[in-house]
């Protein structure tokens, strides 16, 4: 019974949606990426559009999105947002991440990426445009991979931090005390196959075209430089998404190396009570405020 009413509820509202879709007014950028999408599937093998193409993707939204958060410590008006005033970026160490992070992009995430082949070969995922699902599907099917990668995170994140092995794996990210948008995948490899897991979990149960991998790298991205960012900018629009963690509550993680353990929501934190010291510090932060006023 209770399973035929949620179909019921699901059912309803995808309907509800196709509705609004109809009443929006045709996409201009549809036909462009349609043709793009088709010549590159006729120009290239689909080898080289799950590995390569994926790795495209993947490094240069990587770089493009860490590049406001690079240029914010030039412009003197945006040092008010900067969460951890005191600790500056420096050179060097943007130059030491920098140098991390290609080795992981290359060495230890490009010999997973060439396994996407063959697990949309393996499950059948398609790759043509006809089968591509539409914007509402897609960004429910991220939203799935979201709460399962922030699942996972949350309890191997945790179990990263335990005193026996912190400092033999997750120290690494810990490095850098007042973080920065490219540090987000700085970290020590064994570190990113471990909770890099999470990323790949979501894509095994709710993969139903090759275009959900990359927009799934895409909204994974823009959270994780986010959150790692070192600004708390606002009118940020990714704080309207009920109970997102936001650059504030990691900040607060890497400035204190204990509690606010998950990657994009906020509510196992909640549940088991590891956000209280993140609380206290912020009603004490909002009394400082208050008094210079």
């Amino acid at each position: 019974m209770a399973t035929n009413e949620s179909i019921s509820i699901f059912s309803s509202a995808s309907l509800a949606v196709e509705y609004v879709d109809s009443l929006l007014p045709d996409n201009p950028l549809q036909e462009p990426f349609k043709n793009a999408w088709n010549y590159m599937l006729n120009n290239y093998t689909k080898f080289q559009i799950a590995t390569w193409g994926s790795l495209i993707v993947h490094e240069v939204l990587y770089f493009l999105f860490c590049l406001p958060g690079f240029l914010f410590q030039f412009i003197p008006y945006m040092k008010k947002y900067k969460i951890q005033k005191d600790k500056p970026e420096t050179w060097e160490n943007q130059w030491k991440c920098f140098k991390v992070l290609l080795f992981n992009h290359f060495c230890i995430q490009l010999p997973l990426i060439c396994g996407t082949y063959y697990f949309t070969e393996y499950f059948s995922i398609p790759y043509d445009w006809e089968t591509m699902p539409r914007w509402y599907m897609l960004l429910a099917r991220c939203f799935g991979c979201a709460v399962i990668e922030d699942t996972w995170h949350y309890f191997l994140h945790r179990l990263l931090h335990h005193k026996r092995i912190y400092k033999y794996i997750h120290k690494v990210h810990h490095e850098f005390q007042a973080p920065f948008g490219m540090e987000a995948e700085y970290a020590h490899p064994l570190e990113t196959i471990i909770l890099g897991t999470g990323f790949f979990i979501g894509i095994m149960l709710l993969c139903d075209h090759v275009i959900l991998l990359w927009a799934w790298v895409t909204v994974r991205l823009i959270e994780t430089i986010d959150v790692h960012s070192g600004y708390d900018i606002p009118l940020n629009p990714l704080n309207l998404i009920p109970f997102y963690a936001g650059s504030r509550h990691h900040d607060f993680h890497h400035m204190n190396f204990i509690g606010n353990y998950a990657s994009t929501f906020t509510w196992w934190d909640r549940i088991f009570g590891t956000d209280s010291q993140f609380n206290a510090y912020n009603e004490k932060m909002k009394k400082v405020e208050k008094k210079t006023e």
